[in-house]
């Protein structure tokens, strides 16, 4: 899957987007500015040691990042949207597209692409959820409607085998 933040502002959040990517194997597309430097301790200490792991990519505007992949499908999450990001049929090369925490998506990108906008339901009083939580959300929902692909296999591997112990 493809991560897409629409010039993200907040270190920790991008962070712990980007450590919810390396485990599960999703590309994190960044579009400038951002409101930190990657630099950023902040930003490190949220991905924890995962950033070194991150496949990310940077582009200059929206613009810049469908020209360089003319073939992808986005989603985009917004309050605004009249689909509920499970009525959607997710394909394992899809794009999901957060805006940034204080504004969302800009409203000139989400009128030409309404078909693909979808939302997480809440109540209606709120304005929204947190950005790293929105997108495990979103993202966990497409890869779980892909089977979690490579993600079960590794994690069959893995389980603790629970032993009994005798009394």
């Amino acid at each position: 899957m493809n991560i897409i933040l629409h010039e993200p502002e907040i270190p920790w959040n991008t962070g712990n987007i980007g450590r919810t990517c390396v485990a599960t194997h999703s590309t994190l597309h960044l579009i400038r500015p951002l409101g930190f430097s990657v630099d950023d301790r902040s930003l490190k200490r949220a991905g924890l040691d995962y950033w070194k792991d991150l496949d990310v990519q940077y582009y200059d505007s929206f613009e810049d990042l469908t020209r360089r992949h003319p073939e992808a499908h986005i989603y985009m999450a917004t309050t605004k949207a009249h689909q509920i990001y499970t009525d959607v049929h997710y394909k394992p090369d899809d794009w999901l597209m957060f805006g940034k925490e204080t504004a969302g998506i800009p409203e000139e990108i989400l009128v030409d692409h309404e078909a693909d906008c979808i939302r997480i339901p809440m109540y209606q009083d709120y304005r929204s959820l947190n950005l790293s939580n929105a997108v495990s959300i979103v993202l966990y929902e497409a890869l779980r409607q892909n089977g979690f692909a490579e993600l079960e296999e590794y994690g069959q591997l893995h389980r603790l085998q629970w032993k009994r112990t005798e009394d």
